[in-house]
């Protein structure tokens, strides 16, 4: 049974503005007004309820030197979805955490760890690889997450309760960056498996999700950033960029990864960059079609 989670972060993001503050915070519920919890418990998944993140601060001027962005409050949250996380595997359920920012892949990384650790199939429009020894700009775990996850970034994030790395790096696979990412040829280099958007779009999902089961091996987690997609389709992101798939290509994608996942988390759509909810409706469908067979495969 798929169990929803709701973890809504936006503590991993910089500020849109100086002083103000993230809106994908407000995405599981803008999800929820659509539809999409109504639709996935009407096929028989289960409200697995909420995860409340802290409060966001802009602390910029006040932040530490080695410390990122609301890292006190990240730490604790990634805690709490990680023990959440924990009952529901316990509880053999397959978890849908539905975010927030990426910064979530933290908690959940730590969840895994202590199962023994699983692979991981990020899909996602940059490859959130900058960390500590490639940037002296680290501070938004939402650009950083995958770094972290397989720790690469400082010990406060990337070692929480000392349960990283929390993925075996030969068992990531990474999907979507553009060409111009900054950090794709470390990622290649460190990761079992990087495959840019354009040659996403080039293969087949078969071939892409063929090669991404083969490096990840069964029962991975399935990360989902909405912003693989092209800019001109889903620009309700922090982040959006031209060259990215289109809505039948990534719901074709994640039918494809869906069912060998143990569980999948959707990050870092932004409610307040979609006024009239039709990207949130999108989204919905999406999700609603491409994993539609999550975890059935295990």
């Amino acid at each position: 049974m798929i169990a929803l989670i709701s973890a809504p972060t936006n503590l991993g993001l910089r500020p849109p503005l100086r002083g103000s503050v993230p809106g994908t915070d407000k995405a599981p519920e803008a999800l929820r007004e659509v539809g999409l919890f109504r639709e996935l418990i009407s096929q028989g998944a289960r409200d697995a309820g909420i995860v409340l993140s802290g409060r966001y601060v802009d602390d910029d001027d006040t932040r530490a030197d080695g410390h990122v962005r609301n890292e006190p409050a990240m730490v604790n949250h990634a805690q709490r979805l990680a023990s959440r996380l924990t009952s529901v595997l316990d509880a053999g359920d397959i978890p849908l955490v539905i975010g927030g920012d990426c910064s979530v892949l933290l908690g959940i990384g730590m969840a895994l760890s202590r199962r023994g650790g699983t692979g991981l199939v990020h899909v996602d429009g940059h490859t959130d690889f900058r960390h500590p020894g490639n940037s002296d700009k680290c501070a938004s775990v939402a650009g950083e997450d995958l770094a972290a996850a397989v720790g690469l970034h400082w010990p406060a994030v990337a070692d929480i309760d000392g349960l990283g790395p929390y993925f075996d790096r030969q068992r990531v696979v990474h999907i979507g960056h553009r060409a111009d990412d900054e950090e794709a040829t470390e990622a290649r280099a460190t990761l079992g498996l990087v495959i840019s958007s354009a040659s996403a779009i080039e293969k087949t999902p078969d071939e892409v999700g063929s090669a991404s089961r083969d490096v990840a091996s069964a029962g991975y987690w399935l990360q989902i950033d909405v912003d693989v997609l092209d800019a001109s389709i889903m620009p309700a992101v922090d982040s959006p960029d031209p060259g990215g798939l289109n809505t039948s290509q990534l719901t074709a994608l994640l039918a494809q990864l869906a069912p060998g996942a143990i569980g999948a988390s959707v990050t870092v759509f932004d409610p307040d960059l979609d006024p009239d909810g039709r990207y949130a409706r999108l989204v919905a469908d999406v999700l609603l079609r491409g994993l539609s067979e999550l975890g059935k495969d295990l």
